[in-house]
């Protein structure tokens, strides 16, 4: 079977396969990553991890915590939290970077774990980051984290995955920011939204690893779990240069010192030589499917700004030049743009002028590193020269943290990654997004604005999306207890996007002595009161399209298992809910042409109907039968099976632990 590059990476790092299984998207995996990195956060998962009776981690060595976040609190209380987190870190072996190394994602990259063609996992929404070189980053929950911590692996489905080409060239002034930009605000009806996106194209030829970092750490923004780009010889030289700079540095500061030669136990010319040897190996095969396929030609993309308030709002620079936005705030601060290349941009900009009277202009590197490296250029000081203030390697302002946050009724250009109203501040205020060298000259100016001459162009992109694979019948190992076949008949809700308040409502949620039989008798009460009295023991749900969106909360899930419902059927479903779902021991399948003849069938006068038809699912051959139809379904393999049979992730890391 043909994989994509996605699909081939995930394959890697996946435990537990049947001989010659091969993994593809809507697979439930168990999977083991090369690494798992947390930050400020590890203080929340050190009690899950405890919780669920761990005392070790299963790997040390797989293990990164750094500290990043909040780094600017010199308070009592946050002083005593990263303590403890250092000496919990230090306790179990593993590596810890501590408050003024640099952002968690910064070193992932410059330190050699986030290694192309791997898995690398954080506990963190911009681990997406790590795709720029050629590495499968995605975020996982505080939980998984703690999986990870004590048996090494967790569970992940395989997301479907989209192909998107650049084509062309960029236009001198254009830069990665404004490509992501460009593509959160073209695409903005959710087109990438919880897939992953495997970059392809002549264009990425013309785009460095500083950018492709920045592309592939916005994909969050865009919706995407993950933006991986090829790995190519632009990546290669980029690891050379790093590992010449680390031969320089030496080995100070590295948590696992050496490998016995002397040399960085990651990023060293023998690591490198075989990567480039295997190169022909991490690609996509040449049939490969994808779910969609987007092209845009770089050439046709201009220096833009996305505001105010929303990634999805996209305006050209020369548009907002002439509307006269007043700013009050610029910041050159974040792990999407503050790299090397991102401060020598912002510092070409304002060298030998001055920051426009009534503006902050707030800097802070991704790293010491890189602070050190932009100091030794001379960038630094021009910043500091201009008026910019400096503020320590870290997340700060971006996250809402530490000094210079936006105040009421205020504005702030930024080259952060988000712009959510009220994250960088007052929700009053209002925030844009746009490249270091927008934001700088639009600090020397006092407004947006951005010296760009060229003529508006068009953005040329197009969008196409293909018919997924007929399911072919897979012949399916079951475990003890659980079910080869079950039976229930069907209630059908045809209702697409079904939130969570629907499924259940947000009034219960913080009710904390609320049992499991209250959480059944309020399931579907918002979406239909009926619900209650047409549904029964054993019945098999199914929904529709994009089931399970808006609140994380997990009694969206667990209200309907315990309401005596087999198992949920959708055309598709939120991702946090199907995680949510089966960290509780609860499946949900995709069966989209399952859905679309229940909707011809039935239609939509009734919000909920009972069919009183009964179903089978034949899990062993991953096959539903209904209506004397057969519908094939992504196969239900061990690792999810396993969780449905122990009841949930935490006891399955309980069981884990103790064999």
């Amino acid at each position: 079977m043909s994989q994509n590059l996605i699909e081939k990476i995930a394959q890697k790092f996946t435990v537990g396969l049947e001989p010659n299984q091969t993994v593809k998207s809507g697979d439930i995996i168990s999977i083991q990553p090369a690494y798992v990195m947390t930050h400020d956060n590890t203080g929340a998962v050190i009690p899950k991890f405890k919780s669920i009776g761990a005392t070790k981690f299963a790997n040390p060595r797989q293990v990164v915590h750094t500290l990043d976040h909040n780094i600017q609190d010199k308070s009592g209380k946050n002083l005593e939290k990263y303590r403890k987190i250092e000496e919990f870190s230090k306790s179990m072996g593993c590596d810890f970077y501590p408050a003024g190394r640099g952002i968690g994602h910064q070193i992932m990259c410059e330190e050699g774990y986030a290694w192309p063609g791997t898995m690398v996992v954080a506990s963190d929404s911009h681990s997406n980051m790590y795709g720029g070189l050629g590495v499968l980053g995605t975020p996982i929950v505080r939980t998984d984290a703690a999986a990870i911590w004590a048996t090494g692996k967790t569970w992940w489905q395989i997301p479907p995955v989209v192909k998107v080409e650049l084509k062309g060239n960029l236009k001198n002034g254009v830069t990665g920011k404004d490509v992501i930009i460009a593509l959160c605000g073209y695409f903005i009806n959710d087109e990438v939204l919880n897939h992953i996106i495997e970059f392809v194209g002549e264009g990425i030829q013309h785009l460095s690893i500083d950018q492709r970092l920045t592309i592939a750490n916005m994909t969050t923004e865009w919706g995407a779990l993950g933006g991986v780009f090829p790995i190519d010889s632009t990546t290669i030289t980029w690891l050379k240069n790093r590992a010449a700079v680390i031969e320089k540095r030496g080995l100070a500061g590295v948590p696992s010192d050496a490998d016995g030669n002397g040399s960085h136990p990651r990023m060293n010319l023998e690591r490198i030589i075989e990567l480039e040897s295997n190169l022909r190996n991490l690609k996509a095969d040449a049939n490969a499917y994808y779910a969609k396929e987007l092209s845009i030609d770089l050439s046709s993309i201009a220096p833009y700004v996305a505001g105010p308030n929303s990634v999805k709002v996209m305006n050209s620079t020369s548009k907002l030049s002439k509307k006269e936005i007043k700013v009050n705030k610029a910041y050159l601060v974040s792990c999407v743009n503050s790299r090397v290349e991102d401060i020598a941009a912002a510092a070409e900009i304002v060298k030998g002028k001055k920051i426009a009277e009534g503006v902050e202009f707030y800097i802070a590197a991704a790293s010491n590193e890189v602070q050190a490296e932009s100091e030794k250029r001379g960038d630094w000081q021009a910043l500091l020269d201009a008026g910019a203030i400096p503020l320590p390697p870290g997340c700060g302002p971006c996250i809402g943290l530490g000094a210079g946050l936006l105040e009421d009724g205020e504005v702030g250009i930024s080259a952060t990654n988000r712009n959510f109203k009220g994250r960088m501040g007052s929700p009053s205020a209002e925030a844009y997004l746009a490249s270091p060298a927008v934001v700088a000259y639009s600090a020397l100016k006092g407004k947006i604005d951005f010296n760009w001459n060229s003529d508006a162009t068009i953005i040329n992109a197009q969008i196409k999306t293909n018919e997924p694979p007929e399911q072919q019948a897979v012949k399916v190992n079951i475990i003890e207890g659980f079910p080869a076949k079950i039976t229930g008949d069907i209630v059908f809700c045809y209702q697409d996007n079904m939130n969570t308040d629907g499924i259940y409502p947000g009034k219960y949620t913080y009710i904390d002595d609320f049992k499991p039989e209250d959480q059944a008798k309020v399931a579907m009460e918002n979406y239909d009161p009926e619900f209650q009295n047409l549904v029964k023991e054993s019945d098999i749900l199914v929904g529709g399209y994009n089931f399970g969106t808006g609140s994380s909360r997990e009694q969206a899930a667990t209200a309907l298992k315990h309401r005596g419902i087999q198992l949920v059927i959708v055309g598709s479903a939120s991702t946090t809910y199907k995680r949510n779902a089966l960290n509780n021991g609860f499946l949900v399948i995709e069966i989209p042409k399952l859905v679309n003849n229940l909707k011809s069938k039935y239609g939509s006068d009734n919000l909920t109907i009972a069919t009183n038809i009964k179903t089978i699912i034949d899990f062993e051959n991953s096959v539903l039968t209904f209506d004397e139809k057969e519908y094939n379904f992504s196969p239900v393999g061990t690792a999810a099976q396993e969780l449905v049979v122990l009841g949930g992730l935490e006891n399955w890391v309980k069981a884990k632990i103790s064999q």
